[in-house]
């Protein structure tokens, strides 16, 4: 049976619906999960995974909850130079046999994983809210997200398994068709540590690659958990290596094997481009150029034209801004609004943000912490400059009587185009307003920014809308609503300029980053 006949015969693409939480029997179940991981996972040291077996590093971290920091939730390994060696060698010979199995195996598994993870999205949504202190509807969209990544990913295995037509030669047989490439380094960052590493490491083994799943030491247990799930739909063992621990272990030396064919990374700009850099040397022994799939963050502007609908902006900005502290590559970070409407769009997003009350993720607070005290400090070093370089109208403080680093929604307003508040990726719930002359100044100062990862643009006018689409320079615009919430098989998601490679996970043309091309032809 072909693939084509394959992928008519799946059921139509649903994206995976989330959870009510404002049903009490809904409420009481997810209260319900959290019980179930505090009894099953808290205090546990877990191991790493190579070679399909458990194995123990040179000692262990403990990971914080950041919604209450005096809690250890559990810990995990730290990973030897020897281990990470090891770990490459057993991807490297995992490949030779994952390479050429049936793409309808492949497929099976992923829809197999689907189903499973559907049976335990709540006890995924509570460990994520104990790891990264997301909410329950944030975390609930996440793991939502990864249920959708299953179903696209074994959707697209099938469809790039049938390879492109070419224009036909008389005396020719030809064929253009897709390979792997071998070991795919997943190197993933905490905001999103399910759903980011999940959707990097399906593009990998749906084209035939082997794995090193390298989650960050914040949040490996959602890394863990999904590998496992993966293993128990049927994924070979020695297809995915599970390796934790240091960055003189885990960074450099990682990026730099030569037997790592392949870099996927979403992170920071700065770790970004360094390992942009690192993988342009060819290492002695090193067969190939490596290949770097990097999405590295966003400063994103939601455009407010006069004619818009302006409470729905000013709830659409107020949610980019502050869901999940402000702690997206996606968030809106600059709202970027008529002279008209100014005031009243900036009125109204400060009433929304004042509304706002911060809690603890486990108990579903509205706002939670940011990840980490380091990250607090940083944070307030923006609004400490901003507050002589602009006008401070909510928030800039801490909140007390929190056991975590929990900061009040914060937005300055009248904030120029060279302030570093308006350049610069804060990753935090901080927001700025800058004036604009007119809807077309106002895609300007959008434009004005090293990063192009998402954008919204707010008016009820067809021929600005057009516009928009043409000039607004993002990877994903979106127009009359939030510019966060990228639904995978709908919303390919990925930037341009500094945000990164413009690798569109969830998308047509994800696939083709972790393939080769091969053209055949044979004389009859």
């Amino acid at each position: 049976m072909s693939s084509s006949t394959l992928l008519e015969g799946l059921l139509p693409f649903e994206h995976a619906p989330y959870f009510n939480f404002a049903a009490p029997d809904v409420a009481q179940a997810q209260r319900g999960a959290f019980a179930q991981v505090r009894t099953q996972y808290v205090g546990r040291t877990f191991p790493l995974l190579i070679g399909g077996r458990e194995a123990q590093g040179s000692g262990t971290f403990a990971v914080i909850n950041p919604g209450d920091t005096r809690e250890r939730v559990w810990h995990f390994q730290n990973a030897t130079s020897a281990q990470l060696e090891e770990a490459v060698q057993h991807a490297a010979q995992a490949f030779e046999t994952w390479r050429f199995t049936d793409p309808l195996q492949r497929a099976s598994i992923f829809m197999r994983a689907a189903e499973l993870l559907r049976a335990r999205r709540m006890e995924f949504n509570a460990v994520m809210g104990l790891e990264n202190g997301k909410n329950w509807a944030e975390a609930d969209g996440e793991i939502a997200e990864c249920v959708d990544h299953f179903e696209v990913f074994a959707r697209e295995t099938l469809k790039w398994a049938q390879g492109k037509p070419v224009y036909p030669m008389s005396n020719e047989h030809v064929t253009t068709t897709y390979e792997a490439l071998g070991v795919v380094a997943v190197i993933s960052p905490w905001n999103f540590p399910a759903a980011i590493p999940l959707g990097m490491a399906l593009g990998a083994l749906a084209a035939g690659n082997t794995v090193l799943w390298k989650p960050a030491s914040e949040t490996p247990l959602s890394s863990y958990l999904m590998i496992e799930l993966l293993f128990q739909a049927g994924l070979p063992r020695g297809t995915v290596q599970f390796l934790t621990g240091t960055d003189n272990v885990l960074g450099d030396p990682l990026v730099d094997h030569k037997d790592v064919r392949m870099i996927a990374f979403t992170g920071s700009r700065e770790i970004g481009c360094r390992i942009y850099e690192r993988a342009a040397k060819v290492q002695p022994g090193q067969k190939w150029l490596k290949r770097v799939m990097a999405e590295m963050g966003g400063k994103d502007a939601t455009v407010v034209c006069a004619d818009a609908d302006l409470d729905a902006a000013a709830l659409g900005i107020a949610q980019a801004a502050f869901g999940y502290a402000g702690q997206k590559c996606s968030a809106c970070s600059r709202a970027i609004v008529e002279d008209s409407v100014y005031d009243e769009v900036l009125s109204k997003v400060v009433a929304h943000a004042q509304a706002i009350r911060a809690g603890l993720p486990e108990d579903n607070g509205e706002i939670g912490p940011v990840i980490h005290q380091g990250s607090a400090e940083r944070i307030l070093e923006y609004v400490k400059a901003g507050r002589t370089s602009a006008r401070l109208m909510t928030g800039g403080e801490r909140v007390p009587d929190l056991h975590g680093a929990y900061l009040q929604p914060t937005v300055f307003a009248d904030v120029e185009r060279g302030d570093p508040l308006f350049q610069e990726e804060i990753f935090g719930p901080v927001l700025t307003f800058t004036r604009a002359s007119d809807w077309r100044h106002a895609l300007e100062l959008a434009n004005d920014s090293d990063y192009g990862l998402t954008g919204s643009f707010y008016s009820r006018d067809a021929f600005k809308v057009s516009e928009a689409r043409r000039l607004f320079h993002v990877g994903n615009l979106y127009i009359n609503r939030k510019c966060t919430g990228a639904m995978s098989g709908t919303h390919a998601f990925g930037g341009y300029g500094m945000s990164g490679t413009n690798a569109k996970v969830g998308g047509p043309d994800y696939l083709f980053w972790f393939l080769q091309t091969k053209t055949v032809a044979q004389r009859y």
